[in-house]
């Protein structure tokens, strides 16, 4: 399957961090005094999804995955302006489109 090449470029834009720092996000995420899930399971499963996305070439990308996409870009879009410059906001806000990907304090790229 080819994915639609605006949606995949629009998808590594708005997912501003990397595998490691969304990996890394995702684990702490979930860490806390209660039963901690295990660190390849932690975060969202959607989260995990776009991390997996993340670790793919164009081509292996299947419909799946470019479900997840459009659903990311589309709610960091709804939750951000076009042009998303870097911007403080709730940290609730900042944690759950962290959980995506995208860190509204970090210039996309």
């Amino acid at each position: 399957m080819a994915v639609d090449e605006v949606l995949w470029t629009e998808f590594h834009r708005v997912v501003n961090m990397t595998s490691r720092e969304l990996a890394d996000w995702l684990r702490t995420r979930e860490a806390g005094t209660d039963d901690e899930p295990l660190p390849d399971q932690a975060g969202t499963p959607k989260g995990h999804h776009v991390l997996a996305i993340l670790g793919k070439r164009k081509s292996d990308v299947d419909s799946a995955d470019e479900a997840v996409m459009r659903a990311v870009v589309d709610r960091v879009h709804a939750e951000r302006r076009e042009d998303l410059e870097p911007v403080a906001g709730e940290a609730h806000w900042r944690r759950r489109l962290m959980s995506l990907g995208h860190d509204p304090l970090k210039p996309v790229r």
